[in-house]
């Protein structure tokens, strides 16, 4: 996702790295063309959850930050996006705030659609989403912040409302555990394999077998 998502920005003019980076997707999706996400059912993983992360100041031509963001139900993925911020932030918790900002409006979204397809379970209580800045958490929470934050667009406060109504709780995690991560950056195909599985992502050959 996030390769794609950098990709893109250079369809007008791709230069022969851009080419050489996009085969490499290919190949990439060719030999990973087994694997799956397995949903399981009845494992006590029926609420949504959410992670939430951004790139500080990723991009080295506008310096703008990547915001990614991914929500599990039933065991698996349901929904991710990797993303390039509208604006340039002053620093990493303005960037993770706004990322999660993206977040929780598309939180608001999926718990519509899975009410209206009688999920209704899975959102009865407020829905956790995990941020591993605990300074963009206190942020969602504390109006007195606002002098360190007034630079930020009004349109991103609206996830104080959110919090304050219970419809989301923003909540800590390490970096280490944060699944939205793969969306935000390159990483070492060992960190990769980390998140890709915990994801969801595994062999459905080996799956069907196993069952």
């Amino acid at each position: 996702m996030y390769t794609v998502c950098l990709l893109s920005r250079f369809m007008e003019s791709p230069t022969r790295q851009h080419l050489l980076a996009a085969k490499r997707v290919l190949r990439y999706l060719k030999g990973s063309a087994d694997s799956g996400i397995w949903y399981r059912k009845g494992d006590g993983e029926d609420q949504l959850l959410g992670y939430t992360d951004s790139d500080y100041a990723g991009d080295v031509d506008d310096r703008r930050s990547t915001s990614g963001y991914v929500f599990f139900l039933a065991g698996g993925a349901v929904s991710w996006a990797s993303k390039k911020q509208p604006i340039v932030t002053l620093s990493t918790t303005e960037a993770e705030f706004i990322a999660a900002a993206y977040c929780v409006a598309h939180c608001v979204w999926l718990r519509r659609i899975l009410e209206s397809v009688g999920w209704s379970s899975s959102v009865a209580e407020k829905t956790t989403i995990l941020c591993d800045n605990s300074s963009a958490i206190k942020l969602s929470r504390n109006p007195v912040l606002h002098g360190r934050s007034k630079h930020i667009d009004v349109r991103f406060h609206f996830i104080r409302e959110l919090v304050k109504e219970g419809v989301v709780e923003l909540e800590y995690c390490r970096s280490e555990e944060q699944v939205a991560d793969i969306m935000t950056k390159a990483l070492k195909l060992e960190s990769f394999q980390i998140l890709r599985s915990k994801l969801g992502v595994c062999d459905l050959a080996e799956v069907c077998r196993a069952v």
